[in-house]
Parts: structure tokens; sequence; C-alpha cells
């Protein structure tokens, strides 16, 4: 069970200006994650990240969301994983991603940031071999609209298809935990609107 999950980290911004916004999709998950499996987050100032510990289908997971802002998430979720001594391949960081439309996530281990600030971060801090949880927002259709697309609400219609993503997602989490990277991706990938 070493290389199973035991960290999944939620990217987003804190402040409430930013929670409804779309860049805050990954803090959206662990929050779900958080509601259903009874877990209250309380923030550590030596991580500067809120965290909880939930049980997720008898395995224990830590919860964290760094508070450090989306550019500079690597630092807490480095300095959280080198003080519980969790490995990069336990970890998987759930964020939003414009590359995919509302109603399509994807699950992927390692390679490059995409353009992701976030996940740029998270990459120089831990290394790249951690698995994603991306969700898609979509992509406003020109990259000088990137910034304020993923800074504001998204429409209901979209709002409700990334929520919906993430209770899709949540299901495929006891494949992740038992090392079955292969059957949650098929799970959750065939799924797709």
């Amino acid at each position: 069970m070493s290389n199973s999950i035991r960290i999944i980290a939620g990217l987003g911004n804190p402040e409430d200006k930013y929670e409804r916004t779309l860049h805050n999709a990954g803090f959206w998950f662990v929050d779900a994650l958080a509601q259903k499996y009874g877990g209250s987050f309380r923030y550590e100032k030596k991580f500067d990240a809120d965290y909880c510990k939930v049980n997720l289908h008898g395995e224990n997971v830590w919860l964290v969301k760094p508070q450090s802002y989306m550019n500079l998430s690597g630092g807490p979720i480095r300095a959280f994983m080198d003080y519980y001594r969790l490995k990069i391949n336990q970890l998987l960081v759930a964020h939003d991603e414009i590359d995919l439309p509302p109603g399509t996530t994807r699950l992927k281990k390692g390679g490059g940031h995409g353009g992701h600030n976030g996940i740029r971060d998270v990459i120089q801090h831990c290394g790249a071999e951690f698995i994603r949880l991306r969700l898609g927002v979509g992509h406003p259709g020109e990259k000088s609209r990137v910034t304020n697309h993923v800074l504001k609400r998204g429409s209901a219609d979209v709002e409700r298809t990334v929520e919906d993503d993430i209770l899709r997602a949540m299901e495929v989490m006891p494949l992740l935990l038992d090392d079955d990277l292969n059957a949650a991706m098929k799970a959750l990938h065939t799924r797709d609107k």
C-alpha cells in the first residue's frame, strides 16, 4: 500500500472572493471529500495550508489546501509531505484544466505543467511523478482572456457540470486508493459526456 494515495491536495486561491471561481475547482474537490467523509479543515502556519485527515474507504488520507495562492502551491505541499514523510507517488493533486471542456475529467500521472502555474510550482518543489486530477473548466478561446476566465465564476451550467465531475471523480477514489490508476482512469474517462 506504500504507493497508494495518502495525500490529496486541491489547488486554488484563498480569500472569499476566489471561493467560487473556476480556478478553485481543486479546492472544491477536497472540500467535497471532507464534507462526505467528515473532515474539518484547520490551518497550520508551518505548512501555510488548511488540512484534515479523513478515512476514505478504510484508508487514512490527508486533504490539503495550500493557502499560499495558486502560483505558490508547491511549497506548502512539499512542507506537508516532508513533515509526514510522504512520497511523491502518494500524492494526488486536483486542479482546474482549461484545456478540457466542462464535463471532461482526466487522471494523469507525471508529465509537464501544461501552462498551469500551480502545477508548475508543485513540480518545481516536489517533482513531476504525482497523479493529477484535471477538472475541465473550458477555454475562453483566446489566451489573453484565460486569467479573467479562471478568476471569475462560471455560468450556472458550467458550475453544475464541474460539481457533477467532482462527484464522478469521487466515485473512482477507491480504485486509486487500491493503487489501480489504470482502472480508475478507465472508469472515469469512459463516463465523460
